[in-house]
């Protein structure tokens, strides 16, 4: 019997040599769901035997995590060691950086980490070069900073590398809900018009992966490809920056051939020889994080103004507990929001309450 490999490569085999048109749509999906399915169990066996080679462990630190991924000797030690004060190696040739590198920039009261990464080469995915461990350790960071240089700017190639590796770059995870049944079959349920794909479609891709009777509801118009990344279940979405170093070497033409390759995408020039675009850097990671402030106010006393908590947008009051001390969710009673989360100055909110830039927030804990 082939290998759970040599299904996958016969797979992708039969992908290369099918001709992509609308009339095979369909089959390819249904083919990707079971590489994608294929996969998943390819790296649960690895997990249950204990896996091999090296693994990086990064405790993440601060209010986000930022994870700089590039080809090897674009200046990835050089930016993390301006932007954070550590000492990453820095030389003139390739593969420098062995291991994950953290830093943290303080930047607008928010501390943020930074990980300089081993350099990424094709195939990473795969595991060539160590690339599989690099890529596991950028799973877990808030957002990527892609860094290329004047030289090497195909950052497509990096983009397929983390697309091979599950993660998907300024997305959203699909809005779809899946109910499985014991009989009746697949229904599928669409609240908005879907012109990628039929209903039998969807339904036949989610037979592929093993389910048989479920309900579907689809709140908007999937292709396949978004329709796999759901039933895989292992993907992460996670926002990114594009950054090319070493502008200080530019030459002639260069910026219209980084354009073009890029298709048009912005990036930030970059020199860190120079200093060009460093200080715009902090403050388009710190935006594209997008961090909130919120102010502590003690009971019976006055809220600090000065210095503000430095959340992720999305966080809740449960947040902020867990932010200061585990056991303040532990010993919670209520909380007390002014701001614009509130509907009325001082409402009193529970653990789940999302908060909002600039709310001032009174917690009030149990007595021991």
């Amino acid at each position: 019997m082939a290998t759970i490999e040599e299904q996958i490569k016969a797979l992708e085999e039969e992908i290369l040599n099918t001709q992509k048109n609308k009339a095979t749509e369909h089959h390819l999906g249904k083919i990707k769901a079971k590489i994608a399915k294929l996969r998943a169990q390819q790296e649960l066996q690895k997990i249950k035997g204990g896996g091999q080679g090296k693994r990086y462990y990064i405790k993440k630190s601060g209010d986000a995590t930022v994870a700089l991924v590039g080809f090897p000797s674009v200046g990835k030690s050089s930016l993390l060691n301006y932007l954070t004060g550590s000492r990453s190696e820095v030389a003139a040739y390739q593969f420098t950086t062995l291991e994950v590198i953290p830093g943290v920039m303080k930047h607008k009261s928010a501390e943020i980490q930074i990980l300089d990464m081993p350099g990424i080469i094709k195939g990473a995915a795969r595991g060539k070069g160590r690339g599989r461990e690099v890529i596991t350790a950028a799973r877990a960071a808030d957002i990527i900073l892609l860094l290329g240089d004047v030289f090497n700017y195909r950052l497509d190639i990096l983009e397929r590398e983390l697309y091979d590796a599950g993660i998907r770059l300024d997305k959203q995870p699909p809005n779809i809900h899946i109910t499985q049944e014991h009989k009746g079959g697949i229904i599928v349920r669409g609240t908005v018009q879907l012109t990628k794909m039929t209903e039998f479609e969807i339904a036949e891709i989610i037979r592929a992966y093993g389910i048989v009777n479920a309900n579907v509801t689809v709140r908007e118009d999937i292709d396949t490809d978004s329709l796999v990344d759901f039933l895989a279940g292992n993907r992460v979405y996670i926002p990114s920056i594009v950054a090319i170093n070493k502008f200080d070497l530019k030459y002639a033409g260069v910026e219209e051939k980084i354009n073009e390759t890029l298709g048009g995408r912005e990036y930030l020039p970059l020199s860190v020889t120079t200093g060009q675009g460093l200080e715009e850097i902090k403050d388009l990671i710190y935006e594209r994080l997008g961090f909130i402030r919120v102010y502590l106010k003690p009971k019976g006393g006055k809220a600090d103004m000065e210095e503000p908590l430095v959340l992720l947008d999305g966080c809740t009051v449960k947040s902020v507990c867990e932010h200061l001390h585990r056991d303040f969710v532990n010993l919670f009673r209520y909380a007390l929001v002014w701001g614009k989360s509130a509907k009325f100055p001082g409402q009193s909110v529970g653990l789940e309450h999302e908060l909002r830039d600039c709310d001032v927030l009174s917690i009030i804990t149990k007595r021991r």
